[in-house]
């Protein structure tokens, strides 16, 4: 017998976008608040673990690429 299929776990997530709610756009320039979308390795969580609607999702990420390029975040980060 094959056992019995256990429950996915829910991650919870918000569901209102932060810059929607703040009326604000990603700054380049933020970089606390850009790092808050990163994870410890430097790369940029998705959407359904932010909680950001995709029209902030796509300038997030060109704020962090720009933010990478004038050498405010580092692109690679090594553990």
């Amino acid at each position: 017998m094959r056992p019995s299929k256990q429950p996915k776990r829910i991650r919870p997530v918000a569901r209102n976008c932060h810059f929607c709610d703040n009326t604000m756009e990603p700054d380049y320039k933020d970089v606390t608040l850009l790092g808050r979308y990163l994870t410890e390795r430097g790369k940029l969580l998705g959407r359904n673990r932010t909680g950001v609607c995709s029209k902030h999702q796509r300038a997030l990420e060109n704020a962090v690429k720009l933010a990478r390029h004038v050498a405010f975040l580092p692109f690679l980060v090594r553990a």
